[in-house]
């Protein structure tokens, strides 16, 4: 049967199926991880900055709608081939929804709790601290719940540029129409995609209050 040839294909290429998926992984992570360090704290400063806020945001979103392999050519030139284009423009792409949902998340907090605290004598430290990221950090795991799907999604075009990962034995198997390659890339990048959106979905309603849960 055509599973069990499959089975045996995989189990003889063991080692280049976990090379990619380590590749994968550290593309698809690291991208998210260096998105939410400039994306989260950017998101916090210009939640009072209403005007800068709308233009950050609008460049942003329009990174967001430039095709993958056209923006990886864009930075061949001066990036050149292998790991560093490829997790620069899936960080470039993680930026849109962590940035997006860090603003909105601490711009819905209710006024009326802020003063309260205001009331209470909360320095702005201890209110961002205290009472506004605590209400906003639900909002800002699904943001980088939705930036780790789409990215480990993506993450499969690093191929093109030498970048590694699952992409590989993608391209590999395009490229011979060997279809136990295609899937040998596929089946595990489809599968990190679904686990970073069970996984990131579970710690978003774990901080959310019981109340608020649907």
């Amino acid at each position: 049967m055509w599973v069990s040839d499959f089975i045996d294909f995989i189990r003889s290429n063991l080692d280049v199926a976990a090379v990619a998926t380590y590749q994968h992984l550290y593309l698809s992570f690291g991208s998210v991880l260096l998105g939410m360090l400039i994306a989260v704290p950017l998101g916090i400063w210009l939640s009072d900055k209403e005007r800068l806020a709308e233009k950050v945001l609008a460049v942003t979103g329009t990174i967001q709608t430039v095709p993958g392999l056209a923006f990886l050519g864009l930075f061949l030139p001066l990036l050149g081939l292998g790991v560093v284009p490829s997790m620069t423009v899936l960080f470039l792409y993680s930026l849109l929804p962590i940035l997006t949902n860090t603003y909105t998340g601490i711009r819905g907090v209710n006024p009326a709790v802020v003063e309260a605290g205001i009331g209470m004598g909360m320095s702005p430290r201890q209110l961002l601290f205290m009472v506004k990221l605590p209400l906003a950090f639900p909002v800002i795991i699904a943001g980088i719940r939705i930036a780790s799907v789409y990215i480990v999604s993506w993450a499969t075009l690093a191929a093109f540029v030498g970048g590694g990962g699952l992409g590989d034995p993608i391209l590999t198997g395009i490229m011979t129409a060997d279809i136990n390659f295609i899937l040998m890339g596929a089946i595990p990048a489809a599968l990190l995609a679904l686990a970073a959106g069970w996984i990131l979905g579970m710690v978003e309603r774990l901080a959310t209050p019981r109340g608020l849960r649907g």
